[in-house]
C-alpha cells in the first residue's frame, strides 16, 4: 500500500496526508492500467522480495510450504463458476421486457418462459467492471449470461455508471433511461480522453523545456554557472 501512494494521482491515506495535492489533476492511469500495475507489484515485486518476518521471499515461503504438503493443493473444479460465486448480486423480477438493473435492460431467450410470469425474484449477479451482461442463477445453481437488451450499447463499468448518474442528478434530471445514461458515459469518456491527450502534451513540453533552456545559454554563461556551483564552502577549523 505504501507503493500505491507513490503513483501520480494518489489520494493518500487521509486528508491530512493529502494536503493541497491535486489528485485528479495528476492522475494518469486508467482502472485497467492500475489493476495491471497492482498485479505486477504483488507478483513481480512483493512476492519476489525478502520479507522481514519470513527472512525469505513470500514466493519461496509458499514453495517450501507446498513441498511439505502430503496432498496436492485443491483448485476450483470450475474456474468460471468460482468467479461467478464471488460476484455481487441483486434480487430482481424477470419482467416481460427482461431484467432491469441500474436502469439498464437485459434480455435473452433463456428468460422467455419466466418473463412476466414469475412472481419470485431471482438472484442477478454482475461484474462491476463490465455491465454489458449479467448472470442469472437457476434452481440448479448454474449461472446464465444475459446481455444488454440493446446489443448496440457499449460495455461500461459500474463506476462510470455511478458518475454518470451523479452528473445527471446535478443537472436536475430526476427520471433517466438507459439511453441518457450511456450518452452521459460516452461524453465522460471523451472528456477523459481529451484530458489524457492534454496531459501527454503538457508533460512532453515539460521534458523539452529544460533542454531548450540549457541550449539557449551561451558558453560563457554556462561556464559561469558551473563555476558558481563549484564554489567551495567555508571550512570551520576545530582545535
Amino acid at each position: 500500500m505504501g507503493a500505491v501512494h507513490l503513483l501520480p494521482g494518489t489520494t493518500f491515506s487521509n486528508v491530512a496526508d493529502k494536503g493541497s495535492y491535486r489528485s485528479e489533476k495528476t492522475a494518469v492511469l486508467t482502472l485497467p492500467e492500475l489493476e495491471s500495475w497492482i498485479a505486477l507489484q504483488i507478483a513481480g515485486v512483493y512476492h519476489q522480495s525478502v520479507h522481514s518476518a519470513l527472512h525469505c521471499s513470500p514466493l519461496q515461503a509458499w514453495t517450501d510450504a507446498v513441498a511439505q504438503r502430503s496432498r496436492p493443493i485443491r483448485h476450483p473444479v470450475d474456474p468460471a463458476q468460482f468467479f461467478l460465486d464471488f460476484l455481487p448480486g441483486e434480487q430482481r423480477l424477470i419482467r416481460r421486457d427482461g431484467i432491469r438493473l441500474f436502469n439498464i435492460f437485459y434480455w435473452d431467450n433463456y428468460l422467455s418462459p419466466l418473463a412476466g410470469r414469475s412472481k419470485t425474484t431471482v438472484l442477478v449477479k454482475y461484474d462491476p467492471r463490465n455491465l454489458s451482461r449479467v448472470y442469472v442463477r437457476d434452481q440448479d445453481g448454474r449461472h446464465w449470461p444475459i446481455p444488454y437488451r440493446d446489443l448496440a450499447l457499449p460495455p461500461i463499468s459500474l463506476w462510470e455508471h455511478r458518475e454518470a448518474m451523479r452528473r445527471l442528478k446535478e443537472q436536475g434530471r430526476k427520471a433517466v433511461d438507459e439511453q441518457v445514461i450511456f450518452a452521459a458515459v460516452i461524453e465522460q469518456r471523451k472528456l477523459v480522453e481529451g484530458a489524457r491527450q492534454t496531459t501527454k502534451q503538457r508533460r512532453a513540453s515539460e521534458r523539452v523545456r529544460p533542454i531548450a533552456a540549457a541550449t539557449e545559454k551561451t558558453p560563457d554563461a554556462a561556464t559561469a554557472d558551473n563555476d558558481a556551483e563549484l564554489a567551495p564552502f567555508e571550512v570551520e577549523e576545530w582545535s
